[in-house]
Formats: structure tokens, sequence, C-alpha cells
């Protein structure tokens, strides 16, 4: 897998109220040829979780091969479900928390299990609204696309 192309995503979500109309947005860098290309898209009735999730999804979605992915996300509840093991042990429990609880979100986890299995993801987390320009920037794209769909919705 080491032969296959590396991508930089940042990813972002947003939500207002929580739950309520969100966000979510993603960076993808191609740091040989410095391409950048920008999505985003929004839900009239989701969570910040949810957002978090569905742009990680949506940015490995438009990978068309296989990739080396470092993913930096200023969700840690994105990064450690890979991270802290969260995930296999969800799956363990015939998908309950440890408080044996439906696990939230579980549509979305296994999607993005899924794309997980095709790409090799080192997670990586940032804090959110401090110094780093491309998270920043997924910011400012996912709550533009969460303002989008609320004026849509009147």
């Amino acid at each position: 897998m080491s032969d296959n192309p590396a991508v930089i995503i940042y990813t972002d979500g947003a939500c207002d109220p929580n739950p309520g109309t969100g966000g979510w947005a993603a960076i993808l860098i191609h740091p040989d040829s410095g391409k950048k290309v920008e999505i985003s898209g929004g839900e009239k009735n989701s969570t910040n979780n949810r957002m978090e999730l569905t742009a990680v999804i949506e940015a490995l979605s438009r990978l068309k091969e296989p990739c080396s992915v470092r993913l930096i996300t200023d969700s840690e509840y994105v990064k450690n479900a890979f991270t802290q093991q969260w995930l296999s042990n969800w799956q363990k429990k015939g998908w309950k928390t440890a408080n044996r609880k439906p696990v939230k979100n579980q549509d979305l986890w296994m999607k993005l299990l899924d794309l997980t299995r095709t790409h090799r993801v080192e997670w990586k987390w940032v804090r959110g609204h401090a110094m780093d320009a491309y998270n920043n920037r997924c910011d400012e794209l996912a709550v533009a696309a969460r303002r989008k769909i609320a004026e849509q919705i009147g």
C-alpha cells in the first residue's frame, strides 16, 4: 500500500442548533501536484457528530483509487473511534456502547468502516478554531453550507 498516492484531508462539521441544521466540509490536498479540492454540503436535520462523520465519508468517497491518507480532524469523536478502538469494541458488542446502549450514527460508522478498508488512513487531531489554516477553512465552508441549508428551509 505504500506505493499508493498520498492525500492529506482536512474535515469539519457544524450544526446550529445541535441537533438542527448541519453543514460539513473537507479539503483534499494532493502534495505531489499541489492540487487542492474543497467540498461541502449540509442537511436540515442533523447533529454535529453526524456532520463530522459525513465530512470524512464524503472526502474518502472522492478518492478514485486506494490511497495513503493523512486525515486531519478537530473531532475527537471521529479520531478516537479508530485510534482508541471504540469501533472494534462496538462491533464486538453488537453495536452497543460500554453502557449497553445502541451506538449513535451506526449507519455512518458502517459507511466509514467500509471506506477505511480501501484506504490506509492515519488519523490526526487538531484543535478546532485555533491556528490551523486548513481546519479554519473547513470550518468556514461547513458553516457556510449550514447557513445555505438554513436559508433554503426558511
